[in-house]
C-alpha cells in the first residue's frame, strides 16, 4: 500500500467508530467465525477475472484467489470485498462430523483453542465455504475428494446448510463423507475492531481449489464475484476502486508474494498464529485505521499490532447478519 499514516474508515462505520472514540459505544462479544481463501493458478479464459472488471496489466504472480463483494444491505462489512466465510454453527463442534487428516486435537494446538472450538472451526470453515462458493473440501476417505457439487441435490443440501434446516453432520454422514482437513492450511486470526457493532473472532484458512470443482455464484450475502490476483486487488484498494476491511486488504497483501497455492500452503505450515485487533484514532477529524495494520504485511516483525487473548466464553453470540 501507499506510504500512508492511517487509513480512513468506511463511510457505514463512521458513526460507529465516533461514537466509540468519545466512549460513547461499549465493545459488542466478538463471534467466533472462520473464512477461507480459495486458491488457484490463473486461468486466461476464466470469466470474472479481475482484469475483466478493473483496469490493470496482470503482471505478476499467477496465484488468484476467490472473493466476494458484500451486498449493501449487508449488517456486517456492507459493500466489501472478502473471502467465503462466516459465524459458527454450534452443530459444528458434533463429534459425528467424521474428520480426514490433522485430528481435532493437532487442529486445538495449531489454532491455540480447546478441542471443541477447533471442530467448530475447522467444520465452519468447510461449512461456509460450500455454502458461499459450491467448492466442499469433503471426501469418501482420506484419500478422495468430491469432484463435482453441482446438480438439484447438492443446491438442495447446500441451501439447507445456509438456513441452518441442515446439520453439517447430517449432511456428511447422508452423504458418506469425511472433512478432508489436511486440505485446509490456518493463515491468520483476526478480530473485528471493538468500534464495530458487529465483532467476529475470525481464522483465516487458506485451501487449494479442489480438482474437478467449479466455484459458483450462489451466497446470497453478495452481489459480485471474481477470481482475482492478490496483487491487482491490492491495488485496486489503494486506488479506491475496491472496498476492503484491514484483514482482507493485509492477507492479500501477503498472497501478493506467492505464485502459486503449493506456496501458500507451504508457507501457512510455519506461520506464527497471534490474535490481531485493529485499533482506530482519529486522523484530521475523521477516525482512521492506525498505520501500524496495514502496513503488517510489509514489516510482519516490526508491526506494532494489537494483540489481543479472547476467552472462549465470549464466541457466543448470535448475529443473522453472519
Amino acid at each position: 500500500m501507499a506510504e500512508m499514516e492511517s487509513r480512513r474508515v468506511p463511510d457505514v462505520l463512521l458513526d460507529d467508530a465516533r461514537s466509540f472514540l468519545v466512549g460513547e459505544r461499549e465493545p459488542a462479544v466478538a463471534r467466533g467465525s472462520s473464512t477461507v481463501m480459495l486458491l488457484r493458478v490463473a486461468q486466461g479464459s476464466a470469466s470474472g477475472r479481475l482484469a475483466a472488471a478493473l483496469s490493470g496489466d496482470g503482471a505478476g504472480s499467477e496465484l488468484e484467489v476467490y472473493v466476494l463483494r458484500r451486498h449493501r444491505r449487508m449488517a456486517f462489512a456492507a459493500g466489501m470485498y472478502a473471502f467465503p466465510g462466516g459465524g459458527i454453527d454450534e452443530r459444528d463442534a458434533d463429534k459425528a462430523v467424521g474428520w480426514a487428516g490433522p485430528s481435532p486435537e493437532q487442529w486445538a494446538r495449531r489454532l491455540a483453542c480447546d478441542e471443541s472450538e477447533a471442530r467448530a472451526l475447522v467444520c465452519a470453515a468447510v461449512r461456509e465455504t460450500f455454502e458461499e462458493s459450491g467448492v466442499l473440501l469433503c471426501g469418501a476417505h482420506a484419500d478422495d475428494i468430491v469432484t463435482a457439487t453441482t446438480g438439484a441435490e447438492w443446491e438442495r443440501d447446500r441451501a439447507a446448510l445456509v438456513d441452518r434446516s441442515l446439520a453439517m453432520s447430517d449432511f456428511l454422514i447422508r452423504r458418506g463423507l469425511l472433512l478432508r482437513t489436511d486440505l485446509l492450511g490456518v493463515w491468520a486470526h483476526w478480530i473485528t475492531p471493538e468500534f464495530e457493532p458487529r465483532r467476529y473472532d475470525t481464522r483465516f484458512f487458506v485451501a487449494a481449489m479442489p480438482e474437478g470443482q467449479r466455484t459458483r455464484d450462489v451466497s446470497g450475502e453478495a452481489d459480485w464475484v471474481a477470481w482475482v490476483k492478490p496483487a491487482e486487488s491490492v491495488a485496486a484498494a489503494d486506488e479506491g476502486r475496491m472496498a476492503m476491511l484491514p484483514p482482507t486488504y493485509v492477507t492479500l497483501s501477503e498472497l501478493a508474494r506467492f505464485g502459486e497455492p503449493a506456496e501458500v500452503m507451504a508457507a501457512a505450515a510455519e506461520r506464527e498464529i497471534k490474535p490481531i485487533m485493529p485499533s482506530i484514532e482519529m486522523v484530521g477529524g475523521t477516525p482512521s485505521f492506525t498505520a501500524d495494520v496495514w502496513n503488517s504485511s510489509s514489516n510482519p516483525q516490526q508491526a506494532e499490532l494489537r494483540r489481543v487473548e479472547t476467552p472462549t466464553s465470549a464466541r457466543q453470540a448470535d448475529d443473522t447478519g453472519r
